[in-house]
């Protein structure tokens, strides 16, 4: 034998041949008891574990947080000590996309980390916006299935994406952003990251802050107009793949600066009465004048994974995955997200995806989970399998308990998005943009309004009016030339086809 190792079996066994199967005879049938030739196509058929069904196409990378300032005043999460730097994975990826879409498409990153802390893994799972569509999980799987394929065409949809969106205002920020320069970055290195909801740190005396994370890349931002990233994609379907990974490979690790919006808790109602919108909505920024950028630290990419699928496809984060010092809000967005994410995971990759290396802290693990399928990775004490036990099983720790939450209020299913403010944001967002760029929001949205029927135009372009009278005017416009350039393009097709006839 060579200095190879030597193939096995599953259970270890060496296998004598791996080029052919066990027949009667060099031309019989093949026999059933060539288990190897049983467990090898038997695997084949499992290779694949369900995509993910939103943020299906992803590229991700290794990387580390080093924290350069101190926040230990709103915080006494260890991973925030001034100096600490943490071990960490970093997935992007688009929303829509199934796994072989195309990486350069307009759509919304997913922006999700996931940081190996001493004192547990905290994940924070964001986008590359700081706001989303909706505010309420209660129309997230209504708002998805806008995204994906019809049932009956199985094609996607502009008009169910278009129909949803002007039957719901508050999407009207993340719409804006979409369609802006912003909606196709040319990598990942080229876009921002978000926590994007309201989280809470909290301190050692007790104290509350209501947080929004910041990650603001450090590479610069870059996007590509429709056409560019058309020709991109007729060249490669996996640019971002190819950019990520080259980039790190060669040396040159990308890096974000890390900030947070900090707001003492006691401070949100006083934000809604000025501001007409609550500080838990998923759809709106605060606004940086009264809370400023505070610097944290540096993240960089440093280590492309081994196997993509063991450590990129099988990565599960959490948003429910805090520790000590970092908590929740009452975002009704994230709120639905600490039951979904987890719950996913346990239906995509199995009832135990958090020991799977990706995904298993790097700190001692103990608890009293049971059995479930592949129960793997964990050493118990046989006798301490319930709790309170005199065997010595691992026991709570009281001085990590989180101080609790002021909020207050009765029961009740609250129309939170008809009350709100959904045009004001958006119009500082507009007036934001100049002419060249107004232009091309414009020309998006007409474009991706193809075939969408009149009366939901209409509502949509309704919405634009109410941001700014001139968003309507512009799309209109665009609308208008679309038209006679399609109506231009017709007939010269049908004038080309009637000279080829002749």
């Amino acid at each position: 034998m060579s200095d190879r190792p030597r193939l096995t079996t599953t259970a270890g066994a060496p296998v004598a041949s791996n080029q052919n199967s066990k027949t009667v005879g060099p031309n019989g049938p093949v026999l059933l008891e060539d288990y190897q030739l049983v467990e090898k196509l038997a695997h084949q058929n499992r290779e694949r574990v369900p995509e993910r069904v939103v943020h299906a196409k992803g590229w991700g990378a290794y990387g580390t947080l080093t924290v350069t300032e101190d926040i230990t005043r709103y915080s006494r999460a260890k991973v925030f000590e001034k100096g600490k730097q943490t071990e960490m994975l970093a997935r992007f990826s688009t929303v829509a996309g199934e796994q072989g879409a195309a990486d350069a498409e307009r759509d919304v990153r997913g922006f999700a980390l996931k940081f190996y802390t001493e004192e547990g893994n905290w994940d924070l799972v964001g986008n590359n916006t700081p706001v989303f569509f909706v505010a309420d999980p209660y129309k997230f799987p209504d708002f998805i299935h806008t995204q994906k394929r019809h049932p009956r065409t199985n094609l996607r949809s502009a008009t169910a994406m278009w129909d949803f969106w002007s039957l719901c205002p508050e999407s009207l920020h993340q719409v804006t952003i979409l369609m802006s320069d912003r909606g196709i970055p040319t990598d990942p290195s080229r876009m921002n990251g978000y926590g994007s909801h309201t989280f809470s740190l909290w301190n050692d005396q007790g104290e509350r802050f209501w947080v929004k994370f910041h990650f603001k890349t450090n590479q610069g931002h870059k996007h590509f107009t429709n056409d560019e990233a058309a020709e991109v994609i007729a060249k490669s379907r996996e640019s971002y793949q190819e950019a990520l990974y080259g980039m790190i490979e060669e040396g040159s690790f990308p890096s974000w600066t890390m900030y947070i919006q900090v707001m003492p808790e006691g401070e949100e109602q006083a934000f809604e009465e000025k501001t007409g919108w609550s500080a838990f909505d998923l759809t709106k920024v605060w606004p940086h004048g009264d809370y400023p950028l505070i610097k944290v630290g540096t993240m960089e990419l440093n280590k492309n994974p081994e196997n993509y699928f063991h450590e990129i496809e099988q990565s599960a984060f959490n948003p429910s995955n805090v520790v000590p010092g970092i908590g929740f809000s009452p975002d009704k967005m994230l709120q639905g997200r600490l039951f979904s994410y987890p719950d996913a995971h346990r239906y995509r990759i199995g009832t135990h995806y958090d020991v799977l290396p990706v995904n298993k802290p790097r700190c001692p693990v103990h608890h009293y989970h049971q059995g479930g399928e592949m129960a793997f990775g964990l050493k118990t004490n046989p006798d301490a399998y319930y709790e309170p036990n005199s065997f010595n099983g691992p026991v709570e720790d009281p001085t990590v308990e989180e101080p609790p939450h002021k909020y207050s209020g009765q029961v009740g299913r609250y129309e939170f998005r008809g009350v709100a403010d959904h045009y004001s944001q958006p119009r500082a967002l507009f007036n934001l943009f100049d002419d060249d760029q107004k232009k091309r929001l414009f020309s998006n949205i007409a474009g991706a309004m193809q075939g969408v029927p009149q009366f939901i135009v209409d509502r949509q372009l309704e919405h634009f009016d109410k941001v700014d009278p001139a968003y309507g005017a512009g799309v209109r416009e665009a609308l208008e030339k679309q038209g006679r350039d399609d109506a231009e393009a017709s007939l010269s097709t049908s004038h080309s086809a009637q000279t080829a006839a002749e």
